[in-house]
């Protein structure tokens, strides 16, 4: 995959509410998220939804790139990916499993079943998510100049 090793910085906006928009290092268009209601307006996806969506997405093309590496016939994909929130000890809700069904459309194979059996170590979001990802929180008063 063409994806470089370093870091890369995705701006969060509010714009009213519980609307924020995503603003992506790429360049690429900017995502509007909110909260469900009674919070937010439940219009767009929370941030709960992007995380199952970028495992997902995150499977799905570990396995394409696998197959197409392999020189494999994968003709289309889809996952459904299930997220179970509970609360935790405390009181507050937590995402506690994440299941998620793949269905590629392939003639099979040995090709297939060695993608099959590796893919997954590939997926950045889906191992970094399993293994705990430590996570650094900074407040600022004020909110830095754009340049």
């Amino acid at each position: 995959m063409a994806i470089k090793e370093g870091e890369f910085v995705t701006k969060v906006v509010r714009e009213e509410g519980y609307r924020f928009r995503i603003d992506f290092a790429s360049g690429t268009s900017s995502l509007l998220m909110d909260e469900p209601k009674p919070l937010g307006t439940g219009q767009y996806p929370n941030a709960g939804s992007l995380l199952a969506a970028a495992v997902g997405n995150c499977l799905c093309a570990s396995l394409v790139y696998c197959m197409e590496k392999a020189r494999a016939d994968i003709s289309d994909i889809c996952a459904e990916v299930g997220t179970t929130l509970e609360r935790n000890e405390r009181g507050r809700l937590r995402i506690k499993h994440i299941s998620v069904k793949m269905f590629p459309r392939t003639e099979g194979g040995p090709k297939f079943e060695r993608c099959r059996e590796i893919f997954e170590d590939f997926c950045i979001v889906t191992q970094s998510v399993k293994e705990g990802i430590d996570i650094d929180v900074e407040v600022f008063p004020t909110r830095p100049l754009d340049e």
